[in-house]
């Protein structure tokens, strides 16, 4: 078998063994084709692996949007989210994208910036093996939700920051050309639980925030903001009890500070996760800011 057929093959497999159990392939557009269970690491861990999504009869190379999971970074995995955004998820295939899934140790396995490296990673695995996959490696945009939204925000900014925690031994370069944030944390030091060590993102850290600013001031995605940061469309509830809207005020405001181009949707009336998020109006927005910055 030559070198490159059996390279694909490899890269592949997945797809034949995995996809039938895939929990979430219905709320895909009948046809989409599934690689399912990919490890992006050099281990066996659950948490090291991410699925590709590609629209029937694809033709690639195809613009590619990463789905990053929320869960407070201590739960869920790379099919969450998914159940309340089946309209987005299907208008994205339909359009033509290829979308990817990625999952990553959450907090009470790994502190941070495990999971930011664990980001890096999957991402760097794909940028890598885009030609097998179909992608093209200059097109790729993040998605996230809460916990997700974060990452997906710490990701966009913080590449161009050099900062080698950040990074693995098979991290490779790769652009984040647009990032859209579903109310995401944006500053820990700011959230009702950062004295408290049994919060979420006391958790996440190690420490509680304001006993560990320095920590805290690492992992909140408004450190990283400058100038040469990718676009972001940034969506938050307007009764999200979990996640003030403030957060991802202050996100857009930072952006806006440095030059970096950036909008701001507050969804009326909507909670920190729900359908709300899935109605035409956002997922409009949504579909034209992925086509203006990926098409």
């Amino acid at each position: 078998m030559p070198k490159q057929l059996l390279f694909v093959f490899t890269v592949l497999l997945p797809v034949l063994v995995c996809s039938q159990s895939n929990p979430v392939l219905d709320r895909f557009p009948a046809g989409t084709v599934l690689h399912a269970n990919i490890p992006y690491q050099n281990d066996t861990l659950s948490k090291h692996l991410l699925d590709i999504y590609l629209p029937a009869d694809a033709t690639g190379p195809l613009p590619l949007v990463i789905w990053i999971h929320g869960g407070a970074w201590l739960v869920n995995d790379k099919y969450a989210d998914m159940s309340y955004m089946g309209g987005t998820i299907a208008e994205i295939i339909n359009r033509g994208y290829a979308l990817a899934s990625i999952d990553y140790r959450n907090s009470t396995q790994a502190k941070f910036p495990a999971q930011l490296q664990d980001c890096n990673a999957a991402i760097a695995h794909l940028h890598a093996h885009a030609t097998a996959y179909g992608l093209d490696p200059d097109r790729f945009a993040l998605m996230g939700f809460s916990a997700g939204g974060h990452l997906a925000s710490l990701v966009g900014l913080s590449r161009n920051s050099g900062n080698p925690d950040f990074l693995t031994a098979t991290d490779t370069a790769f652009r984040i050309r647009a990032v859209v944030d579903f109310y995401g944390p944006a500053e820990l030091v700011l959230f009702p639980g950062a004295a408290d060590s049994r919060s979420p993102e006391s958790v996440l850290i190690g420490a509680a925030p304001l006993d560990r600013p320095d920590l805290a001031r690492a992992a909140s995605p408004v450190t990283y903001v400058d100038a040469g940061d990718p676009p972001f469309l940034i969506v938050h509830g307007e009764r999200d009890d979990q996640v003030d809207p403030k957060q991802s005020r202050l996100l857009s405001s930072w952006l806006t500070v440095a030059g970096v181009e950036n909008e701001l949707i507050i969804v009326a009336g909507a909670p920190h996760y729900g359908p709300e998020f899935d109605v035409p109006e956002v997922r409009t927005k949504v579909l034209a800011f992925l086509d203006r910055h990926l098409k």
